[in-house]
């Protein structure tokens, strides 16, 4: 048993290994994995049997034989992510290479009710009728925006959904796959690449304001499952109430829904000010400002980097002069910004995170 449990994982360091690097060899694996080369040559050949890993080319030669290049066969398995939001829905399929091969977004009101499950069943299956890999959908991995409790498949607590002690139940019944929960602001963390980022914070901007620990390339949820909840840290005492309550919370300044209304989207916003539209331009400068302190807040409390995500995230790249420039306004003990990272996935982050569970899963227990 032992011996079994050594050879998978040296198998799922290899191939965490060839998923990261999308070109590399035998060479360079045993070379970079610390493995003597008949161990990379035994596990590689017969990986590449089962269609696991595919040759992709040659590289060039530097005298003698060429070396073949090695990746991942991407269609070799398929994992489905889903995120649920108050009044929309979006699925993802996502393939072994963490690449988005089918994506999907809907106006759908979120309901407590059963209709509800049923409907978002339904949804997935029209979403996947025309594929023709459907054999090889490993599960469904579903985020939400709240507090869960994935041992007692609970929703402990959703400001976002309205939502108590809400069991998850109906929602895994609804589904003939494997089901995995997961808060939407930890998704998307896992989206990222956590042996690039093996210490740092995810903020999520979307219509409410989320974040997620990883420490050490492992989420820290705390002791309650409610570490993270940057969007409920008081900003500006007695400031905007918050859907929470309270008031002066981050989230009534950071999150998306500070930049839009009833009748603009983000998307919108985001044009009114590329356009040059002066009422954008000033609330877009009031924003960052805002996220700014949050940032250099994070900085000072953690000192460990910072990658912006969620809707607004994925424009931010775009706009990090103008956001650093005010975040050194803030703080005085770094002398460059090197630890502001932009976000992996410009859009549905929290799906494709929630589906990498299954694909990672996976790998961690190849045979």
């Amino acid at each position: 048993m032992a011996g079994t449990d050594k050879k998978t994982i040296t198998r799922s360091r290899i191939l965490n290994y060839v998923i990261n690097n999308q070109i590399t060899s035998k060479a360079e694996v045993s070379k970079n994995l610390n493995l003597s080369m008949p161990t990379v040559l035994s596990n590689i050949n017969d990986l590449i049997a089962k269609g696991i890993i595919i040759e992709t080319g040659e590289y060039e030669s530097t005298g003698g034989r060429k070396a073949k290049s090695i990746g991942i066969n991407p269609s070799y398995r398929y994992s489905v992510g889903i995120v649920i939001t108050a009044n929309h829905v979006g699925i993802v399929l996502v393939n072994l290479k963490y690449e988005i091969v089918k994506f999907r977004r809907v106006r759908m009101k979120f309901s407590p009710d059963a209709s509800y499950c049923q409907d978002l069943s339904v949804l997935t299956s029209e979403f996947l009728k025309d594929t023709e890999y459907q054999d090889r959908i490993l599960g469904i991995g579903i985020s939400i925006p709240g507090i869960i409790s994935q041992k007692a498949h609970l929703l402990i607590k959703s400001h976002a959904l309205q939502l108590e002690n809400y069991s998850l139940s109906f929602l895994e019944q609804a589904f003939n796959l494997p089901v995995y929960f997961e808060n939407d602001a930890n998704a998307a963390m896992m989206a990222e690449d956590m042996n690039r980022y093996k210490n740092a914070i995810y903020l999520s901007l979307n219509n409410t304001l989320g974040g997620a620990f990883c420490i050490g390339g492992k989420l820290f949820q705390g002791e309650n499952q409610k570490a993270g909840e940057f969007g409920h840290m008081i900003l500006v005492p007695g400031g905007r109430k918050c859907y929470c309550g309270k008031k002066g919370c981050a989230d009534a300044y950071c999150a998306a829904s500070a930049l839009t209304d009833e009748i603009n989207s983000l998307e919108t916003f985001m044009e009114q000010l590329k356009s040059g539209d002066e009422a954008a331009e000033e609330k877009w400068s009031e924003y960052l400002d805002m996220l700014a302190v949050l940032i250099s807040n994070l900085r000072m409390a953690y000192d460990m980097d910072i990658i912006l995500g969620g809707e607004v995230g994925g424009y931010l790249a775009e706009h990090m002069l103008p956001l650093g420039e005010k975040v050194m306004e803030y703080n005085g003990f770094d002398h460059d910004i090197r630890y502001l990272r932009n976000c992996s996935y410009k859009r549905e982050a929290s799906a494709v995170g929630a589906a990498k569970h299954f694909l990672q899963d996976f790998i961690k227990n190849i045979e």
